[in-house]
């Protein structure tokens, strides 16, 4: 076998296979860690810089290693790339015969029995629905993997996808009649026997903790698990380990146990009239925060009047339901599944109120048709040590941004990973040269209510030296929908014609899709639009950033992480919220240059970048690209474009 000097040189077998190519250092020495740390079953947390190649540095290790190997990705969209393109090239340069597989979770796979049933009632809110379920019952019958992401006529967010593919409370599991042609169970069982199996985030964590089939009987036979873009693992894993119950799962639960008792409990009129009481009471206690929005701690949320009473109203319902199903659940395997979600429903409900404030925050979130209780872990620490250490293999955690000035001490903290080795490979772009840096001069406090104004000010005379070809983004919706406003009637008073484009308006690949089309537009974005996005080339040439990305401080969590590290005689500021809006701001500024001959200049608008002691430490954690807060030098360094 040829050495991974070979492997990625200019003439070796990757050079030759794929178009494009090219020796890089950063990247040689990243699969050379890599590799080390698969060997010795160590930890390794890797940065490597926008170009460096990290996805090749761990594909090759990884197909080379010899053991099964489980890959997870932030999202689906990378998680289809990487099965769809990037694994099969490095398997075909190689000639390794591993065999790999894609395995999601059960809500992206068409389910036969609640297709079946969903046709046979015939009830569809639109003509659309109706359109759609033909679609797809096409669809189940000729495809292979059943995934939804490989029917292109049924958009992602139709809601007839809700009443066609399961979830884990209401799958029928062993029961199911369909069992045998279950897309859910294929994908696993070829996930079982597969050398390299692709997952996300979410799904690994999600059966991680509740012990799932799935990841959670996938881990315990692989020898290497590596993570691609793991700064989104913090948040991901507080959200699986801790506990969430919501209205809709309530309201959604009193629908299929009605719908199964008419099916297997006909004769048993309690049934269904305790399905209404339960959808009922779910209604109720949503109707105590109608109005209201964004997220609570326990205490304000409790002290909203009729809360507490309207939650002890859903208790009770559930627990009613519960003791029903229990003696109508042999009926039916339908019946059975109702009562154990009831059950499972029923212990996040009741504890709520009692959980232990030294280890978990209790909060609610209110969306615009439903209410969630969570109780959060203030640390995932030591949950998440316990899993990496609890058996011999390989832990690789790779992104562009996990550090603060290649300090990783933050990341580490946050995950348990004080043992593992770290390293960080630079960017191999020439930063100095295509990218500059503007600060502009004379914008208020941020926290002023004339900020935005202030800011979309500043932005539009580059947004003109730029003709367009920008993305603006911002750390909440509200600023964004009001710099819409203002940025329209800017553009129709100066005869401005770059299109407009806003996150919420049109998906994020339509709009994308239409931001490269056009090549001189301005893009909107708030946090969907901060990573994951890759627009190479002329199209954009300017990022702008609203606001450094500091959490809001009156977030629950957040708020009750803050004080713990306080009470405990640290700094939580510097510890944890600087660290975490600097690998933010990271991400959003790793928009800006995404090949060796893009150019661009990024503006990031808060004074607070030069006017607060803690400012040096973020601008020094970008790359090193030019600096100016001369708005003349902006323009000529758009001027020089045009020339060049």
């Amino acid at each position: 076998m040829l050495s991974l000097d070979a492997l990625f040189g200019d003439s070796g077998p990757l050079a030759q296979a794929i178009h494009g190519f090219r020796l890089r250092p950063g990247q040689i020495e990243m699969a050379q860690a890599i590799s080390r740390a698969i060997e010795r079953q160590g930890c390794l947390i890797a940065e490597a810089g926008t170009g460096t190649g990290k996805t090749f540095a761990y594909l090759v290790p990884a197909l080379l290693s010899g053991g099964k190997v489980l890959i997870s990705t932030g999202t689906k969209m990378l998680q289809d790339q990487l099965f769809s393109r990037d694994l099969p090239v490095v398997r075909q340069a190689l000639k390794v015969p591993v065999t790999i597989a894609l395995l999601k979770g059960r809500a992206n796979y068409v389910c036969h029995y609640h297709l079946e049933r969903q046709a046979s009632e015939g009830r569809f809110a639109s003509r659309e629905d109706v359109e759609h379920l033909g679609a797809i019952h096409r669809f189940a019958r000729t495809s292979a993997s059943g995934d939804k992401g490989l029917l292109k006529d049924v958009p992602e967010g139709a809601p007839i996808w809700a009443q066609v593919t399961s979830t884990r409370e209401n799958c029928l599991g062993q029961d199911c009649p369909h069992l045998k042609e279950c897309f859910v169970m294929a994908a696993r069982a070829e996930a079982q026997q597969a050398d390299v199996v692709v997952v996300n985030h979410h799904l690994f964590f999600a059966d991680l903790w509740l012990r799932d089939e799935g990841v959670g009987e996938l881990l315990p036979a692989c020898h290497t698990v590596i993570f691609d873009e793991a700064h989104q693992l913090p948040e991901t894993a507080s959200l699986f380990f801790g506990d969430r119950v919501s209205s809709s799962q309530l309201l959604e639960l009193a629908r299929d146990a009605r719908e199964e008792a008419a099916i297997g409990a006909k004769d048993f009129a309690e049934l269904p009239q305790a399905c209404d009481a339960l959808a009922r009471a779910a209604a109720d206690w949503r109707m105590t925060v109608m109005g209201m929005t964004g997220r609570l701690p326990a205490q304000a949320a409790l002290a909203v009047v009729g809360f507490a009473g309207a939650l002890d109203g859903a208790v009770h319902a559930t627990s009613v339901l519960a003791n029903l199903l229990a003696a109508q659940g042999e009926r039916s395997p339908g019946l059975e599944n109702c009562h154990q979600r009831a059950l499972a429903l029923l212990g996040p409900l009741e504890s709520w109120r009692a959980e232990d404030e030294g280890t978990h925050v209790r909060w609610i979130e209110i969306f615009s048709q439903s209410v969630q209780l969570n109780a959060t872990p203030l640390s995932v620490a030591e949950i998440f040590e316990k899993s990496v250490s609890a058996a011999a293999r390989a832990w690789i955690f790779t992104s562009a941004t996990l550090s603060v000035k290649n300090d990783f001490r933050h990341y580490q903290n946050e995950m348990g990973l004080a043992a593992a080795e770290t390293a960080c490979w630079e960017s191999p772009f020439d930063y100095g040269r295509q990218a500059l840096l503007y600060v502009p001069t004379g914008l208020p406090d941020p926290n002023t209510p004339a900020y935005t104004r202030a800011a979309v000010d500043a932005a539009l005379p580059v947004l003109k030296a730029s003709r367009g070809r920008a993305f603006f983004l911002f750390t909440s919706l509200k600023a964004m929908k009001e710099a819409q406003v203002l940025l329209k009637e800017a553009f129709r008073a100066q005869g401005l014609d770059y299109p407009l484009l806003v996150q919420g308006e049109r998906s994020r690949g339509e709009l994308l899709a239409q931001f490269r089309a056009h090549g001189h537009a301005v893009l909107l974005g708030s946090q969907t639009f901060w990573e994951g996005v890759d627009v190479r080339g002329e199209a954009l040439s300017l990022v702008i950033i609203d606001r450094l990305p500091f959490a809001p401080p009156d977030d629950p969590v957040l708020a009750a992480r803050i004080a713990r590290i306080n009470r405990a005689g640290r700094n939580a500021f510097m510890e944890y919220q600087l660290p975490r809006a600097v690998i933010s701001l990271k991400q959003g500024a790793g928009r800006l240059i995404r090949g060796p001959e893009d150019r661009g200049v990024l503006m990031i608008c808060d004074p607070r970048l030069l006017s607060k002691p803690y400012g040096a430490r973020i601008w020094q954690s970008l790359p090193p690209m030019g600096r100016t807060r001369d708005p003349a030098v902006v323009d000529g360094f758009f001027r020089s474009e045009l020339v060049s």
